[in-house]
């Protein structure tokens, strides 16, 4: 009587198995990818929509702090509105402290830094990617504009931009005529977050006496 080949037991559905397991990793590879993503893109987002979220919250805030009402811009806030800043066509509600956390909602004004208007260096800083990423875009000879808390109104002309190193460079804050520092990370395009290089514009207060002999206060911006 003829036999007939065994077959081992198992090995075709094995392999079938196997062939099966394998396409499936394509299609997981592609998923992992399309969920980082798309978490890349709400990070992404999510930073400009606070930022503009902040503005309205800090506006209401601004808004009472004027009427004499100084209120925190939300709940546990740990920082303040200190003065309202003016370029570009653009204005924003500035911060106290230049803090992380601060710097995420709003320009800040630096502590150590005399407040706009007073002699000395006043220091406010921003992001790049949303407050201050018009920065660039500002001139010698364009007005910045800043109304203080008790409702004070102090405009600067810039004079000139430069490129610094946090690492090696400092701000000397002290003495001097009143000045301003509009502070931004450098390149001001650059995909990479953070780095050493700083973008500063440097302004000069316009003085009183010069806006009552014209009988014109200069524009917020030009």
């Amino acid at each position: 009587m003829r036999s007939t080949p065994q077959q081992k037991v198992g090995s075709i559905p094995t392999r079938r198995a196997q062939i099966v397991k394998w396409q499936f990793v394509p299609v997981a590879v592609a998923g992992l990818c399309l969920v980082l993503g798309l978490v890349l893109l709400a990070q992404g987002l999510w930073i400009p929509i606070k930022a503009q979220l902040a503005q309205i919250l800090l506006a209401r805030a601004w808004a009472q702090t004027l009427q004499g009402h100084a209120a925190p811009p939300w709940p546990g806030a740990d920082t303040t509105a200190v003065a309202e800043l003016s370029f570009a066509d653009k204005s924003f509600v500035v911060l106290s402290g230049g803090s992380g956390q601060a710097l995420a909602f709003a320009p800040s004004h630096l502590s150590g830094t005399p407040q706009p208007g007073a002699a000395g260096l006043s220091v406010i800083a921003g992001h790049r990617d949303t407050h201050f990423s018009s920065l660039g875009r500002l001139a010698p000879g364009q007005i910045v504009s800043l109304r203080r808390a008790d409702g004070s109104r102090h405009h600067f002309r810039i004079t000139e931009g430069r490129i610094m190193d946090a690492r090696t460079a400092r701000l000397n804050a002290r003495g001097g005529p009143p000045r301003l520092a509009l502070v931004t990370c450098w390149p001001l395009d650059s995909p990479v977050p953070g780095g050493p290089l700083r973008f500063v514009l440097f302004a000069n207060l316009i003085p009183i006496s010069y806006q009552w002999r014209t009988n014109n206060k200069p524009p917020p911006y030009q």
